[in-house]
């Protein structure tokens, strides 16, 4: 019986020795494992790093890359700097010089356009006060009008002559004083009355032809706003044009009878725009 006992406290001995045994080599086993995954994840981190360590070593270089190129760009800039320094002070005074004429010449061209602007002004001013004082008078025997910046006033024959006439007619005064009204309250107009005629051959006393007869009408025209409404002379020229430069076709009498006219031109005053234009520009 008691090597029975002892039998059993050996095994019991053994069983218990063999259990404290696999305990550790599982415990082993599981420490093992454990330090085999923090190795392969400490394994991934440095593959990263150095991932990432190549990464901006590239990016490095990179960046000394565009550096550089800029550094080269700087350089060119400099050196072109250079030589513009050397032109603009080698060429100042003749560009500051040209400056100047631009600035002159944009000075000039703005003055001629006001001029022009005033005139076209006092133009249309002129024409509304002789359409304000010819009133009710017939616009097919007396027509106002501006054309290329110069005002024409043309009044039929049948208005102021006698037909086939250089005397004047009743019924001149009644036009003659009303345009003379406006253009004496302009002292400084200067004028030309202009004789035309229609291409029916003319012939009469001393008149040798169109010619004649349209100079004589301009003259008998100057003679009335001079001595009867004493518009000064030399403010006035008379002209004949004849026959030819009508304004209608003469091919009818209702063409013949518009192109029978005497016209007042208002001239322009040129002397003002010569006087802009004797500016120096340079």
């Amino acid at each position: 019986m008691k090597a029975k006992y002892v039998f059993l406290l050996a095994t019991t001995i053994v069983v218990l020795g063999s259990c404290g045994a696999k305990k550790k080599i599982m415990e082993a086993e599981n420490r093992y494992s454990q330090l085999d995954s923090s190795y392969r994840l400490l394994q991934a981190d440095l593959a990263e790093c150095q991932d990432s360590s190549a990464e901006y070593k590239r990016e490095i270089a990179r960046l000394q890359n565009s550096y550089q190129e800029q550094k080269n760009t700087s350089d060119r800039m400099v050196e072109q700097l250079k030589d513009l320094s050397v032109i603009s002070s080698s060429q100042a005074e003749s560009i500051n010089k040209s400056l100047e004429n631009i600035s002159g010449k944009d000075a000039y061209i703005q003055n001629l356009q006001a001029a022009i602007s005033r005139k076209d002004s006092l133009n249309m001013a002129l024409v509304m006060n002789l359409k304000g004082a010819i009133g009710n008078l017939d616009d097919q025997d007396i027509n106002i009008k501006i054309d290329k910046g110069v005002v024409y006033i043309d009044i039929s024959d049948k208005l102021l002559f006698k037909s086939g006439s250089y005397e004047v007619s009743g019924r001149a005064p009644e036009v003659l004083g009303k345009v003379a009204q406006v253009l004496a309250n302009q002292p400084d107009i200067e004028f030309l009355v202009e004789g035309h005629t229609d291409n029916v051959p003319y012939k009469r006393g001393v008149l040798l032809d169109n010619w004649d007869l349209s100079v004589k009408r301009a003259t008998s025209i100057v003679r009335i706003l001079q001595d009867q409404y004493h518009l000064d002379p030399a403010r006035m020229t008379a002209a004949g044009r004849g026959e030819y430069i009508p304004i209608a076709s003469n091919d009818t009498e209702e063409g013949k009878a518009i192109n029978r006219r005497t016209r007042i031109v208002i001239l322009p005053q040129l002397d003002q725009f010569f006087k802009l234009l004797e500016q120096p520009t340079s």
